[in-house]
Formats: structure tokens, sequence, C-alpha cells
């Protein structure tokens, strides 16, 4: 029995990309395709605005009532989070929420959503990010204490609207439970010396690059540079209808990538 997920932010890269996907995977269906009410492609073929053919699904600004849905993918802003999260929570529908940028109410809100529907809330899809967390940890772990200052640089692209990327900012939390610390937001002026526990983050913007990043451990003498390079969309993409797969009819529970892949 193939697997219904909806999309929310049909519309934008994302969306279309993971419509594409789904067509050509035998387990999953589209079988809803959200995005705002001021969308101008409202009403029109989510297959045909994706470029992968006619799907029979148009475009919508709601949940549509009645029919079947196993997993809702979010992919939108955080405004389109809020719209669908109460929907999803009314209907205890699983929810994948692959959308970064949220407000620390908006989070709270999410959390809560949690106790009511299933919820998988992460700032990345990537499979090779979320093993790279497990990574930063370790390397936090084992070079906690022994004079390494630790730095994050992200790039992405021109049109990315928040700013550090929130998988830079987990980055940064990961290596702050470790270690504890403070976060400073790039550099600039006379700021004086670097303190011993500062974290940075840098965030690099250009161009149409969908997504760098690179923890930095340095000290005197030696430097361990920990590199994730996204190559194209294909990598969030997947990994968030991998989660979709996992999340379709789980029990109300806050889950993350961790469970997706066992770690």
């Amino acid at each position: 029995m193939n697997i219904h997920i909806a999309i929310n932010g049909a519309c934008g890269r994302m969306g279309q990309r993971m419509i594409s996907l789904v067509k050509d995977d035998p387990q999953l269906q589209v079988v809803a395709a959200i995005d705002a009410a001021t969308n101008p492609l409202q009403g029109k073929d989510a297959g045909e605005v994706a470029g992968c053919g006619h799907l029979g699904v148009p475009i919508r600004y709601d949940v549509p009532l009645g029919t079947r849905i196993d997993c809702l993918i979010d992919f939108s802003a955080p405004a389109g989070t809020m719209a669908v999260l109460p929907v999803c929570v009314d209907r205890q529908i699983p929810i994948v929420i692959a959308t970064t940028g949220h407000s620390d109410s908006q989070k709270a809100e999410i959390e809560t959503a949690a106790h009511q529907t299933a919820v998988l809330f992460v700032p990345n899809m990537s499979l090779v990010v979320n093993l790279l967390y497990k990574l930063v940890r370790l390397t936090a772990e084992i070079l906690n204490g022994k004079g390494f200052d630790v730095e994050i640089v992200e790039r992405h692209h021109r049109f990315k609207k928040d700013s550090p990327s929130g998988t830079a900012v987990r980055f940064a939390e990961i290596i702050k439970e470790v270690q504890g610390g403070e976060f400073v937001h790039g550099r600039e002026g006379m700021v004086g010396e670097r303190k011993a526990d500062e974290i940075g983050l840098h965030a690099v913007r250009g161009g149409d690059n969908v997504g760098e990043h690179t923890i930095i451990f340095t000290t005197i003498g030696e430097t361990l540079e920990l590199v994730h390079k996204g190559h194209n969309r294909d990598s969030y993409a997947r990994g968030t209808l991998l989660a979709a797969k996992f999340m379709a009819n789980r029990p109300a529970g806050r889950y993350t990538m961790n469970d997706v892949l066992g770690l």
C-alpha cells in the first residue's frame, strides 16, 4: 500500500523537487499539495508545476478534508508551518518539519504538538549532516578542555532568508551542550582577543550554493575541520522522504533523524 504524502510548500524549490521524486517512488503518493493562498499557482496541477507531468493533485491553500494523509511534509516558511500544525494536531497527522527560521515561541508550539501527534523537527534533512551532528558531538567531547577553539562557517545561496542557518545553529548548540560557552555571530572592530569559550558562527551568502558547513576545531599547531557540502537539493529531499516513510502512521511523540537512521 502506498504511503499518502501531503507537501506544504509545494510550489517552492524543495517542494517541487520532492513531488518529482515521489512520482518515481513506488512506495509514495502525493495526495495533497499545499502553498500560501497568495501564491499565483493556486489551482494548478502540482505535477505540472514541478515539471514532472500531470498528477491530478491541484495546488491548494488548505489541508483537504476527507483525504487520507499518512504524513505531512512541511518545507515552507515559519508561517506556513504554523498554518498546518493545528490541522495535523487535530487530525493526528504525523508531520515532518524541514522548515527553518522559527521563533522561540513557534518552536515551543511545535514541541507541544508532539504530545498529540508525531512530530519530526530538525534543521537539516540530509542524512550525512545528521551523521555529522554525531561526529561533532564526539569531537567536542574528546577535545573538551584541551585548548581548542571552535568556529563554524556556513555558506548558502543568495536567496536564503535566515542567518545563520538552522544547521549551523544546531552544530553550535551541540558544542555548547558539551563544552559550554557563548555564541559569537561574526566579529567586527576592536573586539579584543578571542575568549576561550567563544563559539563563532559566520554566514556567507552568494550565488546558488545549496549549503556548506565547516566546523573548525583549532589550537596552537593544528586544526581539524569537519565539512559537509551539499551538491544539490536532492540530498535534503531524499532525506526528507526517508523520514516521511519512517513517520507515516507513527504514534504521537517527538522524533529526530537519529530515529530514522537508527543512531
